[in-house]
């Protein structure tokens, strides 16, 4: 896959990710040849790539690939997938229609057997999908994944993980807020540290949902080597009282053992360390999802249990 230059093309490009996809292809000295969205307030594009041509209807990009691959000249090498959720299975399969890798975002697709189809196009394609799991790449995750398997087998880590990321009232009238769309809150927001957790301490063996509303969720996993209690909110009124005397909009915390685990900075450039990983070779791909996938539709699907048993602490206050 080693190449001196690559195009991409890029799917969702109105939306909040879509400028660290852009950075990145940009800091690999690559080309974004193409880009689509349904929404035309795009001028962030204008910093990294101004020639791109741009679509807002799916249509003319589909047919604007196609012409390229049949050209030859310009032919799309990968695309780029930062669309809503639930578009993410049919843009991965628009590429590699268009003979084209796919790099989509979290959460790849919303439903454990969407893995299995994608997986059939695949192969029949011979075009790879890869996803963005930046946390993996986290420093500081990374040393905690080294710290955990250098304890004994038998250890059992007791873990609290509170991720709390404000939104306003146009959430809920976006695709965020229709739980078809999105996945809901614990998908939405949560799937990247489900699979942090998983790729750090094994494998689910218990799951129990405490608490699941539009705007929070709550529940315990018992992990391989871990047990997890864990909350996620967009509602402001559930941030800790020094995270509002401080005017911060986001709390995330994740406590082993009661040991605060630092790793708020070092996000910024994640996405491009992930597209050099993707580039080399070394990308995530759709086996590597699986685990987070099956979890958040686990939690999804789940009927609440309230206040029982082992829950997050927050619970009590809210």
């Amino acid at each position: 896959m080693i190449n001196d230059k690559y195009n991409f093309a890029l799917i969702g490009a109105a939306g909040y990710i879509a400028p660290r996809h852009m950075k990145a292809i940009k800091e690999t000295k690559n080309n974004l040849v193409s880009a689509l969205d349904k929404f035309d307030s795009i001028g962030i594009i204008d910093s990294y790539f101004p020639q791109a041509s741009f679509f807002l209807e799916p249509e003319r990009f589909d047919r604007h690939l196609d012409k390229l691959r049949r050209k030859g000249e310009y032919k799309i090498d990968f695309v780029s997938i930062c669309s809503p959720n639930y578009l993410h299975d049919s843009h991965i399969r628009l590429a590699l229609r268009n003979d084209a890798y796919a790099i989509c975002e979290k959460p790849i697709v919303l439903n454990p057997w969407n893995i299995d189809a994608l997986q059939t196009i695949e192969k029949e394609s011979n075009k790879q999908i890869f996803t963005i799991l930046q946390l993996r790449l986290h420093p500081s995750i990374m040393k905690l994944k080294e710290e955990v398997e250098k304890a004994p087998a038998d250890k059992i880590f007791d873990i609290d993980l509170t991720y709390i990321t404000s939104r306003g009232s146009w959430y809920f009238t976006s695709w965020k807020g229709d739980m078809s769309k999105s996945g809901g809150v614990a998908t939405n927001i949560g799937v990247h540290f489900f699979d942090m957790l998983e790729w750090i301490f094994g494998e689910m063996k218990e799951s129990k949902v405490h608490l699941s509303t539009p705007q929070s969720a709550a529940g315990f996993m018992m992990l391989k080597k871990a047990r997890v209690r864990w909350f996620l909110s967009i509602d402001a009124n559930n941030l800790p009282e020094e995270a509002k005397q401080r005017n911060q909009r986001t709390f995330r915390s994740i406590k082993i053992e009661n040991q605060e685990i630092e790793f708020s900075d070092g996000f910024t450039d994640l996405h491009t360390l992930s597209y050099q990983h993707i580039l080399s070779g070394n990308g995530y791909g759709l086996e590597d999802a699986r685990k987070s996938i099956e979890t958040v539709f686990q939690i999804r699907n789940a009927e609440p249990i309230g206040l029982i048993g082992d829950y997050h602490p927050i619970l009590k206050t809210i």
